[in-house]
């Protein structure tokens, strides 16, 4: 998962006990780098746009978000989020500690 683009902007709204709280801001070109998410999370797009996953065996996924239309996932996924359209993306993610 190496590649050259610049890393989306990560904002914490909010860490406490039961979650974090973290606002995503992908401008063309970004990326979050290879991770693992180490709790399940919920995802609430606040924009609409096309996205790109890449996961750790090379293979590459368009993912189409819909603003509003939330999504969760379980712990232990790994990926690379990146935006490699002409668009800004922002999108809500929701960590839950319990």
């Amino acid at each position: 998962m190496t590649s050259i683009r610049l890393p989306a902007t990560s904002t914490v709204q909010q860490d406490d006990e039961n979650a974090r709280v973290t606002m995503w801001h992908f401008e063309p070109g970004t990326e979050t780098h290879g991770h693992v998410h180490e709790l399940d999370y919920i995802v609430v797009p606040v924009t609409s746009g096309e996205l790109t996953i890449e996961t750790p065996d090379a293979m590459r996924h368009k993912f189409q978000i819909e603003a509003g239309q939330s999504y969760s996932r379980p712990a232990g996924v790994e990926h690379n989020v990146a935006n490699d359209t002409d668009e800004d993306i922002i999108f809500v993610e929701i960590e839950l500690k319990k």
